[in-house]
């Protein structure tokens, strides 16, 4: 088993992930810029034992960080509580991923590893759906290759915009109302924010099908994925450990 350490601008993912690929356990914490690697280390050791495993059973682990203040961090904690020192995903790590952006060093490592467990999972074309502090989809064709995708403001970001930006505007859950049509503040902000981002993410799958060749399958994940997805009009696959697979399957490439 290896420990894989997802690290976004608003969880942290841990987990353990096996060698056929299945995960053992996963935990996701808020992302914290300010605790120190004795902190991270202290959080990771309790979440390791709380879901029944040791921490002398790692044969080593592996991070991505769209996080830069936190990566050595997180790898200086993981190396204090199993003993191995991290991979991290970034320049002189293979992937197998073909990337044809304009500058594939501009390539966020969250991306390319769901993007690598994707190819590995699911039929192509595909597209890969990351709902997190932003909300992502990349594409890659039919034979294989990364070819791109979006990025637009996450679901809380919105939230969080609108509600400190409109000062009669109270912040609000996201759970959906029963109807598009809101007939209450309330009913009407979770209407634009849940409909409207299904609807975005249906409307961009509609228009980046049409650039490339083939009906693409959709996968989805990220920490706020659960609260849309199922009002998206197209079939998307949820899939939570998308990147922790990832992960296992970048890890196995270099060791």
């Amino acid at each position: 088993m290896i420990l894989a350490i997802d690290a976004g601008n608003t969880n942290i993912v841990f987990g353990g992930v096996e060698k056929n690929g299945k995960t053992a356990f996963l935990c996701r914490v808020n992302t914290d810029k300010d605790k120190t690697e004795d902190e991270y280390a202290v959080q990771l050791k309790i979440l390791i034992e709380l879901n029944g495993a040791s921490t002398g059973s790692f044969e080593g682990g592996i991070i991505s960080s769209v996080v830069p203040q936190l990566t050595q961090v997180l790898k200086r904690a993981a190396e204090k509580v199993t003993g191995k020192a991290p991979l991290i995903v970034g320049p002189g790590i293979k992937t197998g991923l073909n990337i044809l952006i304009d500058n594939p060093a501009q390539l966020g490592s969250d991306l390319a590893v769901g993007a690598v467990a994707a190819i590995a999972l699911y039929p192509k074309p595909l597209m890969v759906i990351d709902m997190g502090t932003a909300t992502t989809i990349c594409v890659v064709d039919k034979d294989s290759n990364y070819r791109g995708g979006i990025i637009a403001p996450g679901v809380r970001v919105s939230m969080e915009s609108l509600t400190r930006n409109a000062a009669q505007l109270q912040s609000i859950g996201l759970a959906a109302p029963k109807k598009a049509i809101g007939t209450n503040t309330a009913d009407c902000m979770r209407s634009g924010l849940v409909f409207g981002n299904a609807a975005m993410i249906d409307g961009l799958i509609d228009r980046m099908s049409e650039e490339i060749d083939g009906e693409p399958a959709v996968i989805a994940t990220g920490g706020l994925a659960q609260n849309i997805i199922p009002y998206c009009r197209h079939k998307v696959i949820l899939n939570d450990e998308l990147l922790l697979t990832g992960l296992r399957i970048i890890y196995d490439k270099n060791v």
